[in-house]
């Protein structure tokens, strides 16, 4: 049995993860851990974990945790795992990180888009973005994990195909992406509450979140060179999901052949992953992948305008951070990668 500890396990992710692995075939949960609520027994923190468990929640100590766990899972704001992961700790215990500290290969990105020095760059090099659809082979060997974030697995993996190929105009693409509340996390914060959330659609850090690089970074990888983009967030008043909307210049003109053209390339770039389900013309819906791992992916060619529109779902809570740092666990232990995360999606709710 693989022996994990969670540390942040109150958040949403962090319950998130604690939910998955409880009931995964391989791992044993040996340790929670939350600043806020140590002391008290996490079935009183969620009451839906009542009579499932009697772990009792401890303070955040990551050496402690190293000491007795083969992976410890950090969900954490960013800025804290940069100050307390070391050499010495990753030969004890593998780390997946669901921050932001080890996401970007570039310190001084982390800076200019954090505002903070990074506490341990020199663990970037080895440190794995994961990403198992365009980083399988490194994930299998890593230590590190930077866990992507929610909107930029679900703006990635919609666009590697046209970036990897060659298709678009690099200095077209916009990505117009919406969000449910869970992805602002569990903090008392006045934007996410109920009755500023609710019946209204807003826009938000306009030009300047900080997934843009994180963007950037892993489609430049896919082009050969710098991108890049427009990314714009979106918060929509439901609890959990990710819409997705893409849009970039095909490079030659859109004839009538060009939608098979370009969904037969998403078909062949996306084959035998079992998370990726590309729908084709179809418009992928937040609702058909609430609650699972799987990113749906659809696309429209527009030959009156030459571009190419394309939409994702994710659930932000599931492949946008604990499917998906499941997932990176599945693989650096060398178990099915499916194994605790191939949910059917729940519907209705």
């Amino acid at each position: 049995m693989i022996k994990a500890s969670v540390i942040g396990a109150t958040g949403y992710a962090g319950e998130e993860l604690v939910r998955i692995l409880m009931r995964h075939p391989a791992v044993e949960v040996v340790s929670l851990a939350s600043k806020s609520f140590a002391g008290q027994k996490y079935a009183d923190i969620y009451p839906n974990y009542r009579n499932l468990t009697d772990l009792e929640l401890v303070v955040p100590d990551l050496e402690q945790a190293a000491e007795i766990s083969d992976v410890v899972f950090l969900a954490l704001p960013h800025g804290i795992a940069a100050g307390q992961v070391t050499p010495e700790i990753l030969e004890k215990t593998c780390i997946i990180d669901l921050g932001a500290d080890y996401r970007l290969k570039d310190p001084y990105i982390y800076t200019q888009w954090y505002k903070l020095e990074h506490k341990s760059p020199e663990l970037l090099k080895q440190a794995v973005y994961g990403l198992p659809e365009l980083h399988r082979e490194d994930i299998r060997d890593a230590r590190l994990i930077g866990n992507p974030g929610c909107y930029t697995t679900c703006s990635i993996l919609a666009l590697a195909p046209l970036y990897k190929n060659g298709l678009i105009d690099l200095d077209s693409v916009v990505v117009d992406a919406a969000s449910g509340v869970t992805g602002a996390g569990r903090g008392l914060l006045q934007g996410s509450m109920f009755c500023e959330a609710d019946e209204s659609f807003k826009a938000y850090k306009v030009a300047s979140h900080r997934h843009t690089p994180e963007i950037e970074q892993e489609l430049g990888l896919q082009a050969g060179e710098d991108v890049t983009i427009n990314f714009t967030p979106h918060l929509i008043p439901m609890n959990r999901g990710i819409l997705a909307t893409c849009y970039a210049k095909l490079k030659t003109p859109a004839d009538e052949t060009t939608q098979q053209k370009i969904e037969d390339l998403y078909k062949e770039f996306y084959d035998g992953e079992f998370f990726v389900r590309f729908t084709g013309s179809v418009q992928p819906e937040t609702k058909y992948v609430k609650s699972s791992n799987f990113v749906d992916i659809g696309l429209v060619v527009d030959p009156r305008t030459n571009r190419v529109i394309v939409t994702s779902a994710i659930d932000n809570l599931m492949k946008g951070a604990a499917g998906q740092a499941v997932q990176n666990m599945n693989l650096m232990f060398g178990i099915d990668e499916k194994s605790g995360i191939d949910f059917i999606p729940d519907f209705p709710v």
